[in-house]
């Protein structure tokens, strides 16, 4: 089955009585999993520590422990933080970013934009900090 875009999956509900069937004929179009596991197994493809990943994305372990056990949502700038520091793709960071139900990172955003040319050229942290400041953006830090 081709999987449908957003504004068809839409169009199909709206036109829809029966809910149910739309859900089970569809369920390969919904999204799955939530942050912890979508963390979790970008971690387990590293080759680091929690606390090597706590000292690479700036966060204290204590609140990464707690991010990864589901007890704490990052703001949109800390799992920025996070995914730097796990050394995520741009594909990656804006799966999880949607997992948190937060904004993707959007080209045409001066700020997103530096930071989609750091996650994309494999920049640190201080890196793309650098890079903000200089674009007159607001740090992640």
């Amino acid at each position: 089955m081709k999987r449908k875009n957003t504004d068809q999956l839409l169009k199909e509900l709206m036109d829809s009585n029966d809910l149910s069937r739309v859900l089970s004929d569809n369920s390969a179009c919904f999204r799955e999993g939530d942050l912890p596991h979508g963390l979790q197994a970008l971690f387990d493809q590293q080759d680091m520590s929690k606390s090597a990943l706590a000292k690479a994305s700036g966060i204290s372990e204590v609140y990464l422990h707690q991010v990864f056990s589901g007890r704490r949502t990052p703001s949109r700038d800390r799992l920025l933080c996070l995914c730097i520091g796990l050394g995520a793709s741009t594909e990656e960071t804006q799966s999880l970013l949607q997992q948190a139900h937060h904004a993707p990172l959007y080209a045409r955003d001066k700020r997103d934009a530096v930071l989609l040319f750091g996650l994309s050229h494999s920049l640190t942290l201080p890196e793309i900090n650098d890079a903000l400041f200089t674009a007159g953006a607001e740090t992640l830090l």
